[in-house]
């Protein structure tokens, strides 16, 4: 086989690959076979139909077809493989030319990665936030805990904002009462900022035994964003109490037994989620650095489908909330013109990202051991609530275990550009990973689950298991 690269644009190349007959051989056995299958002819079993009765009664383009439609995909692959390029969407396959016993040629335009240099990383300076735990860390961590054990008591007053009412809701339009708009005994936090624009403004002031009635487009079910009446009845209002500080407080939400003890704890915990927290912008910081050093095209097919793909997943959230798509988007205090604009944002960037990362672990010849696929697999299992061997039979299944793979190399990537990096905190002082990654684990590097932990893990969780 014989392949020719023809470079249509930086992010765009050609191949013309000739291919002898000879190398058709193996799928030209399995097209007679496979026709053989599919047609009857008198006097021959299915699957027994000769080469030469197949060629007599159906033609042999029926077989070549079959052949071309069986090697050219394995062909194509073999090709690139050939020629080191690294392609980013489906080619655009076409069979030029066919010499009938001598050789076929085709043609593959195909979308890849751009050719590139990664700078030279090492001493890259990053800055990264200090890990001092300030007093008033502890404290927000202490308040957040008191709102978990925080108690609801009754009050003969009007609703303020931070009140908690109890009321029954009902809408119409046009006197017609909705039966699907109507809710009873909801409780809700007054202020809380409901999709139901007005009902916050409508409950202040409120006391129990009330009806108020207000304007308001509604944003679920067959009438959303009509403009209905919705109708609110108080039931009770009451406000939140939280603990005293103390050390009955201590015992009640943790281990400890004084309220020393419990903060303590909390600032021990707090600096660890600091410590990791740094790790974790060690790398990202480190990566934005060499993102800031080199150009890279970008692919128009690969932007594409990752804005897609970001596209559908919002749709898809947007059904499964059951709102309006404008109710929606007011939830989460945006637009879907912003939206999609930080869709071109960060699908270009997570596009360049990926590159980037290949290239390194291909630079530093990273891999994955058995073990740490195992470890990625249980990690994500527990995230997702399901047991491990269900996840890892529906990787395998779906052929996901190698996307799996790539992104344990490139989380590795990521801490190789962090540990090269020259890395100081906001006050200037200078920030040792390796002393982080003792401290925490043992001197093994920060492990993902640490950096998910430190990302995502609710403040009141870490104080109670600290």
């Amino acid at each position: 086989m014989k392949t020719a690269v023809e470079e249509l644009s930086p992010t765009r190349v050609k191949l013309t690959v000739e291919v002898p007959f000879d190398e058709l051989r193996p799928s030209m056995d399995a097209a007679y076979k496979k026709v053989a299958q599919q047609v009857r002819v008198p006097g021959f079993r299915p699957g027994k139909v000769p080469a030469r009765i197949i060629e007599q009664r159906f033609g042999r383009a029926v077989v070549l077809e079959e052949t071309l439609n069986d090697a050219v995909p394995k062909l194509y692959g073999q090709a690139v493989d050939e020629v080191d390029v690294f392609p980013v969407s489906q080619p655009d396959i076409e069979v030029t030319r066919i010499d009938d016993g001598e050789q076929i040629e085709f043609t593959a335009e195909v979308d890849i990665r751009p050719n590139f240099e990664v700078p030279d990383y090492a001493g890259l300076e990053v800055t990264v936030d200090s890990a001092e735990v300030s007093d008033e860390d502890v404290d927000s961590q202490l308040d957040a805990l008191r709102q978990r054990f925080a108690t609801l008591t009754g009050v003969e007053r009007a609703a303020a904002s931070g009140d908690f009412v109890v009321m029954d809701l009902r809408a119409e339009i046009n006197g017609e009462n909705i039966e699907e708009q109507q809710a009873n005994e909801v409780s809700y936090e007054v202020g809380a900022g409901s999709v139901l624009q007005g009902l916050d403004d409508a409950l202040e002031g409120m006391s129990a035994g009330e009806e108020k009635s207000f304007k308001t487009e509604l944003v679920g079910g067959e009438n959303a964003g009509e403009e209905a009446d919705v109708i609110i009845s108080v039931k009770s209002v009451k406000e939140k109490v939280l603990p005293e500080l103390d050390d009955e407080f201590a015992q009640l939400a943790s281990e400890f037994d004084t309220l020393d003890e419990l903060k303590n704890s909390i600032r021990e915990q707090a600096r660890r989620n600091k410590l990791i927290d740094q790790v974790v912008q060690a790398r990202e910081n480190a990566l934005d650095a060499v993102l800031e050093k080199i150009d890279i095209p970008l692919p128009d097919s690969a932007l594409k489908a990752e804005v897609d793909a970001r596209k559908h997943n919002l749709d898809h959230q947007v059904a499964e909330s059951g709102l309006s798509r404008d109710a929606f988007f007011r939830l989460y205090q945006t637009t879907e013109e912003e939206r999609f604009a930080e869709f071109e944002t960060n699908s270009a960037r997570a596009i360049k990202v990926g590159f980037v990362l290949d290239k390194i672990v291909k630079a530093e010849e990273l891999g994955v051991s058995e073990q740490e696929l195992t470890n990625f697999v249980v990690r994500r299992a527990m995230e997702m609530g399901v047991q491990p061997n269900e996840l890892a039979k529906h990787l395998a299944d779906n052929d996901q275990l190698t996307l799996a793979m790539v992104e344990i190399v490139r989380d590795k990537a990521k801490s190789v550009l962090g540990d090269a990096a020259k890395v100081v905190d906001s006050d200037g002082n200078e920030v040792d990973l390796k002393a982080i990654y003792t401290e925490i684990n043992g001197a093994e590097p920060v492990e993902e689950e640490d950096e998910s932990s430190a990302e995502k893990a609710d403040d009141a969780d870490g104080k109670a298991e600290a």
